[in-house]
């Protein structure tokens, strides 16, 4: 892959993942669409480069996504790379009252059907594009899910998935997965140790992306997938007892 002359829509870019992307990609000469629900910090963003132009949407509202899909079609029609980066983590049981249906439905829709419908709506528009890539950030907690969080476990299992059968469907665009540990971002705040930096991971990241290497374990995943690969059960029981 082309690491410059791209124009690149990234899914929460304000904080965390996405923003170091944003940043990152902006640095390697590209442009960015970028994507979230904070106003004030879409704004500083854009300030950040005159390359980066910011749109307010709430990608689980589908009146939102299809003002966002209309946007790119009718003003960007040269996007060649689409990051679905947007993510929202309840760090609940089902056994917990407050984890109310709509949380749920937050989780699900923000993680898993919105990226989905994104993807389905735009690949017409990558298709006509050289150098077109789709990347799906999901989580090792799909290759081995933890006790708390099944629900986000389960949309990041599902993209993981959906990531593999989709790149066997498409020719003309290549498709990735970020396959990240704990990173220390906002959803994480609070939470475990052993994170890494956002820009590890995106250091690791374009290593890959720019050697096609399409299934991107980030830092301790590799290791989870070796002994996962060796003993599930072992696995299973490493995570069976996180609770971060």
């Amino acid at each position: 892959m082309k690491l410059n002359n791209n124009k690149i829509l990234i899914t929460g870019a304000t904080s965390g993942i996405g923003r170091e992307l944003a940043e990152r990609f902006c640095q390697l000469d590209n442009q960015i669409i970028a994507i979230g629900r904070n106003e004030i910090k879409l704004e500083e963003l854009a300030r950040f480069d005159k390359r980066i132009t910011s749109f307010k949407c709430d990608i689980s509202s589908q009146s939102e996504l299809d003002r966002l899909v209309d946007f790119i079609k009718q003003e960007h029609k040269d996007i060649n790379v689409l990051i679905n980066n947007a993510g929202i983590q309840y760090n609940q049981t089902l056994l917990d009252e407050t984890y109310a249906i709509q949380k749920i439905e937050n989780e699900i829709s923000t993680n898993l059907t919105s990226p989905i419908k994104l993807i389905s709506s735009l690949i017409p528009v990558l298709q006509n594009n050289s150098n077109s890539a789709i990347v799906n950030v999901s989580s090792g907690l799909a290759i081995v899910p933890k006790a708390k969080s099944a629900v986000y476990c389960g949309t990041k299992a599902a993209i993981h998935i959906f990531s593999k059968s989709l790149r066997y469907q498409l020719d003309k665009i290549k498709v990735f997965e970020i396959i990240p540990p704990l990173v220390d971002t906002e959803m994480t705040k609070g939470r475990g140790k052993g994170k890494i930096s956002p820009q590890r991971l995106v250091d690791e990241f374009i290593k890959a992306y720019e050697n096609n290497r399409y299934e991107v374990n980030i830092h301790k995943v590799k290791l989870l997938r070796i002994i996962n690969r060796i003993s599930p059960k072992i696995a299973d029981r490493i995570m069976k007892g996180v609770t971060i």
